[in-house]
């Protein structure tokens, strides 16, 4: 029998229930494992965590919990720099591509209107959005936290809100964003790259009223879907200027 202590800090605390947040939380283990098992047994996916200190020393996901160790731990940091000690997200990311459960639907298409790279279908599969992370280097976001805590998903972070608005502002914030936003230059509805097309190449595309009154026209290169400041751009450009000032 081991008897250890253990405190998540921050934002880390949103998985944990009430009784167990912002306290040193004493856990009995039945035999020595490692340490990442022990955070994992909190619900705490390892894809959340930067840094981890036993008995004030930072170790890896490997390490193997002792009698008496103390553990800490902290949520990733990607605005703060803490190259000093060790650390468990890989850095830098500064091309950052994400892929969204089925579940994201509207946050994705919210992200796609910031210029974000967000892969998304309605119809995929946990094992399709590993696979993404592990062969494509896709950051996953879902409202899964056992999907986090397969061993191989290296990188994702957990949606906390259910209000697609608040779930942009998360995002932005976790992953320092906001010099990566370029606003209407992907396709919110297959995530390709718009760009401008004359107004004679898309005609036969085009409504009547948007013939007439309507000159300038940007079309997506992979689904070819048009785009145009219609009515609708007053509205989109009120959500773009909350996010991107």
């Amino acid at each position: 029998m081991l008897e250890i202590s253990i405190r998540f800090y921050e934002e880390l605390n949103d998985f944990l229930k009430s009784d167990l947040r912002k306290t040193e939380i004493r856990k009995t283990l039945n035999h020595r494992t490692t340490v990442k098992d022990v955070i994992e047994s909190f619900m705490v996916p390892h894809t959340e965590v930067d840094l981890i200190l036993v008995n004030g020393v930072s170790v890896d996901f490997s390490h193997r919990i002792d009698d008496g160790d103390q553990i800490s731990v902290y949520p990733v940091f990607e605005s703060f720099d803490i190259s000093a000690v060790t650390r468990l997200q890989q850095r830098p990311l500064r091309d950052l591509r994400f892929i969204a459960d089925c579940h994201l639907g509207t946050l994705t298409r919210r992200l796609r209107i910031l210029g974000l790279d967000v892969e998304f279908r309605n119809d995929i599969t946990d094992d399709e959005l590993v696979d993404s992370v592990v062969n494509a280097k896709r950051i996953l976001l879902t409202r899964d936290r056992r999907l986090l805590m397969r061993k191989v998903v290296d990188r994702g972070y957990l949606v906390r809100s259910q209000n697609p608005e608040e779930q942009v502002d998360e995002i932005i914030k976790r992953f320092d964003l906001r010099r990566n936003l370029r606003p209407f230059t992907r396709c919110a509805a297959c995530n390709g790259i718009l760009e401008p097309v004359e107004k004679a190449e898309i005609l036969h595309l085009l409504e009547p009223k948007t013939k007439l009154y309507f000159e300038n026209f940007y079309q997506c290169q992979t689904c070819q879907k048009v785009y145009w400041r219609g009515s609708h751009f007053e509205k989109l450009e009120t959500f773009v200027k909350k996010h991107f000032p």
